[in-house]
């Protein structure tokens, strides 16, 4: 089974996503923050980290992962409300694999992560 952490101080949006992901054969961790989340890491990594843009600390969260031992590996997708360049970019800079746009649905999280999950 696979980790997955959400960062989003969004409880519906982790309930959700924890709900989905779980059926996927994921083992989801959530963080409502990214100091949180930081903690979390530094105990054990997860394989996939969902963090979201609107969250303060987003993308220190993301940074600091990827300095981590381990944390090149980790499979990063930042979280949007709309498809911005910008703030993709932006994202991708700070160490972003992927990104997703929130709300999300069963068909869009199944599309994203049920190939990885089949895969472990």
């Amino acid at each position: 089974m696979r980790r997955l952490m959400i960062a989003d101080d969004s409880a519906v949006i982790c309930k959700v996503a924890k709900r989905i992901l779980t059926g996927l054969d994921y083992l989801v961790i959530e963080a409502s923050n990214a100091g949180e989340a930081m903690i979390m890491c530094d105990a054990e990594l997860p394989e996939v980290l969902l963090v979201d843009s609107g969250m303060t600390g987003a993308l220190d969260l993301i940074s600091a992962v990827r300095q981590m031992e381990g944390g090149k590996d980790v499979q990063i997708h930042y979280l949007m409300i709309e498809k911005e360049f910008k703030q993709m970019m932006v994202g991708k800079r700070a160490g972003a694999d992927g990104f997703l746009l929130k709300p999300f649905d069963r068909r869009t999280l199944s599309e994203a992560f049920a190939p990885y999950a089949a895969a472990a």
